[in-house]
């Protein structure tokens, strides 16, 4: 019988040691996520990316857009957005589990000037469409490729640059040609995300990122609120909470720690403004997340800032 891509990332996945809920493979950006219950609410601004629901269900939503996705389904998140995702179905007898790829710009960049783009008018940021065959079975070759370290240098990055192609020329393509055509106004808000997720703990003036974009700061302003939702500092904002919060579950640092860690100068201030996002003071929420973690609760890391 033919193995499927659930099998093959099944496999995989427990053949790690101590991965928590995600395991990493060899190949740059790929990841397989399990989890044995539904999750709670998971913030993150998310890096573009797809990821290829296995089994299980999840929702994401971006402000007030919710999209569920299930077994057979793909995820495209075409920006640097904000997202509140939650695993919905998931059980010991049939966890979550997804395949989840961080997309390489240069490649989309690359295989973008070579190919004609299809004609669809779908562009939207965050999207659910039936994944594709031939994406699916690229990814089950890269699934494999993973047990064949001797063949991961010289098959790896073709099979990347394969599953790229497909993604380009499938549903989803003009959502990720969008990324990198050269001096568009997606590419030049990336090139500001990239400074913020560097150095969010320091104070970045408009002026300053609007530089990095090459734009007047009121088209930047204009631009960067249509790519993320969020304004720059409302941006800068997410991210310093969201990496405090991550401190405090996963590093078990204290509030006042993580807000100073993060760039904040007033604990009240962060305190203020932890609750407003995740709709609990810091020091509670760190409890409960504690107490999940003693008792095997699941959650699904999402990709780093």
């Amino acid at each position: 019988m033919k193995e499927s891509l659930l099998q093959a990332s099944s496999r995989f996945f427990m053949a790690q040691a101590d991965t928590g809920n995600v395991a990493q493979t060899s190949i740059p950006g790929l990841a397989v996520v399990r989890a044995v219950q539904p999750s709670g609410l998971e913030y993150a601004i998310s890096r573009p990316l797809v990821c290829l629901v296995l089994q299980g269900s999840k929702q994401v939503s971006l402000g007030t857009e919710r999209f569920s996705f299930t077994a057979g389904d793909s995820l495209l998140i075409a920006a640097n957005v904000p997202t509140v995702s939650q695993i919905t179905r998931a059980s010991a007898t049939e966890p979550y589990f997804s395949l989840v790829l961080e997309l390489d710009l240069a490649l989309i960049s690359e295989l973008g000037a070579e190919i004609q783009p299809r004609q669809t008018n779908h562009s939207a940021r965050v999207r659910v469409e039936p994944t594709d065959a031939d994406v699916a079975d690229t990814a089950l070759r890269l699934m494999r490729l993973t047990e064949r370290t001797e063949a991961l240098p010289v098959l790896g990055r073709p099979l990347l640059r394969e599953i790229h192609y497909w993604l380009l020329t499938g549903k989803h393509g003009k959502a990720i040609r969008q990324l990198c055509q050269p001096g568009n106004h997606t590419q030049r808000i990336a090139d500001a995300v990239a400074l913020l997720r560097t150095e969010f703990a320091q104070p970045l003036p408009v002026e300053r990122l609007a530089r990095a974009a090459g734009m007047s700061p009121s088209s930047f302003y204009q631009y960067f609120r249509a790519a993320t939702s969020l304004s720059p500092l409302q941006f800068q904002k997410q991210l310093r909470l969201i990496e405090a919060r991550r401190l405090m579950t996963a590093a078990d640092r204290s509030a006042s720690s993580a807000a100073f860690a993060v760039g904040y100068e007033s604990v009240q201030q962060f305190t203020r403004e932890y609750r407003r996002l995740f709709g609990l003071p810091p020091g509670k929420d760190r409890e409960i997340s504690k107490r999940q973690s003693l008792a095997g609760g699941n959650t699904e890391p999402q990709p780093p800032i």
